[in-house]
């Protein structure tokens, strides 16, 4: 990896949850970096291309990152109220991919699946307040 893009992975892998790349790139301002936010998001995408970190879609179309805490495939159980992300397995969408895929004449299938909810503590929080 470039330095550049080693600091933006630090960033992520201490970060508890996804960020922009506008926060990130404020964060290193601060911290007196000299870095450009084209080059901060040129460092998103070769972490996201090499599966070293999870990109979300927020539901205003905005991307968030953080650093993949699993080397496998996987998708995210996100709360739409304090963004806690639990990574899960799916084999059955798995599966159901590669068929709809194989039924169309696909083949290279590959898929993001991002599912959102309230967590428990969310959850518990909305009816005690």
């Amino acid at each position: 990896m470039t330095s550049r893009r080693d600091a933006v992975f630090d960033i992520l892998r201490h970060s508890e949850g996804f960020r922009s790349a506008q926060d990130i790139y404020a964060e290193m301002r601060a911290e007196g970096a000299k870095i450009g936010l084209t080059t901060v998001y040129r460092a998103l995408q070769a972490l996201a291309d090499n599966g070293d970190v999870d990109v979300l879609r927020t539901d205003d179309g905005e991307a968030v990152y953080r650093a993949c805490a699993s080397g496998t495939h996987h998708h995210h159980l996100v709360c739409r109220r304090c963004g806690r992300t639990v990574e899960v397995a799916g084999p059955a969408v798995e599966r159901w991919a590669e068929t709809v895929g194989r039924e169309h004449g696909f083949s290279d299938i590959t898929h993001t699946v991002e599912v959102f909810g309230t967590c428990s503590s969310c959850a518990a929080g909305r009816k005690a307040g």
